[in-house]
This record gives structure tokens, sequence and C-alpha cells, in this order.
């Protein structure tokens, strides 16, 4: 799966790269449009017929998705291929889903992708939390989940955020290239999330009820 964030980095590991802007993040605000990302960074290539068989699609809807991630530049047709139907590939990574800056309009297309990412990510890391008990125990090991209330500066904030994204895309240059990858290796997925809790109506900032 690629590295989403609310910002990180494309394909090309660019770490300044911009936010998508309105119209692009359309393009993912929809929950088969990140599983057909996934699906592609996983396989490298594959056709819309080999993706409704992977993902339980039928082939046209995963032709039109594919179409829509072509057009806004997350995905292409692999020219010179062999064949009636053409595999896909991405040409980027979309990590970068802030709005900050950005007019309300736009905020709300941020917020709708950020919606569908989260049940895509949060529906996949159940999946794989429900099979954790079959691994064997040295990958049980390393895989978990932990959440912590902190209080923090801006700052603080900042420079943690920023030593997650380093620790999260530690290994990016894996997933690019097959032959960095060590003899035993396997995909993991590796999720990362940081939020700031609503101010108060007065202004201030205090614990907030369950679900804010």
């Amino acid at each position: 799966m690629p590295k989403q964030s609310a910002s990180t980095a494309t394909r090309e590991q660019s770490s300044s790269a911009a936010a998508p802007d309105r119209t692009s993040l359309r393009a993912l605000a929809h929950p088969l449009r990140w599983q057909l990302i996934d699906l592609l960074d996983s396989m490298g290539q594959a056709t819309a017929t080999q993706c409704a068989e992977a993902l339980g699609e039928t082939v046209p809807s995963c032709a039109y998705h594919l179409g829509i991630l072509g057009k806004y530049g997350y995905a292409r047709q692999v020219a010179g291929h062999p064949g009636r139907e053409k595999p896909w590939e991405l040409t980027e990574i979309p990590q970068n889903l802030s709005s900050a800056g950005a007019g309300p309009a736009s905020s709300q297309e941020a917020e709708a992708a950020v919606d569908a990412f989260l049940d895509h990510e949060l529906t996949k890391l159940k999946n794989r939390f429900r099979q954790l008990a079959h691994e064997p125990a040295e990958w049980r090991e390393g895989s978990g989940v932990i959440g912590e209330t902190a209080w923090l500066t801006a700052a603080e904030l900042s420079a943690t955020w920023a030593a997650m994204k380093d620790l999260v895309l530690k290994f990016a240059d894996r997933d690019r290239d097959p032959s960095r990858r060590p003899a035993g290796a396997r995909e993991v997925r590796l999720f990362a999330a940081s939020s700031v809790a609503p101010r108060r109506a007065d202004g201030g900032s205090s614990p907030t009820a369950p679900g804010s």
C-alpha cells in the first residue's frame, strides 16, 4: 500500500510535494480508488480485469475508476504492452491530503478524500489483525496498535509528526525498488496519524468528549 499521510511525498519521493488541488482531490474521495491504488502499488501493474478479480468488483467498475485515477494523474496505462487490455500502473502515490491555506470548498474536498482513505485504511487494518493469530511469533511481535493522549505545544506536535513520518518512510525505497528488499522481507503496513483536539468555546484547551 502506498505511504499515504497528511503531508508526505509522491511515488518519486519528493518530500516537498504540494497538496493536490480541489479537482484532483475529488479523484481520491472514493473507497474503490484507494483499493485500486493499494493494489497497483502492491502488484506494480494490473489490468482492469485483474483488479476486478482481486477486489471482487466488476471489470467495468474497475475500468471506470482506473480511468478517473488516470485522468487526474495518479495512474497511467502501460504503453507498448501486447494484448487488447493494457495494464495500469501508478505514476504518483497520493499522500499529501492537506488543505492548509485552502478555501472552504477545497477543505471539504480534502475531508472527503481523507474520510475515504481512513475508511479504507481501517478496514484493511481490521482484516489484518483478524489474521494475526495465524502468523509466526516473530511477525506477531512486530505488529501492534498504540495510542496516547499528550499535551504538546504546536512546535512539539510538528517535531513529533516529523519524527513519525521519518520512521514510517524509512524503508520506502524498498517499495519502489525490489532489489533493495532483504531475504525474508514481507509487505507490511506502517500507518501513523496525529490530531489536535478542538478548542473550547472560550478558546482554551481541555480534555475532549469521546469521539471529539
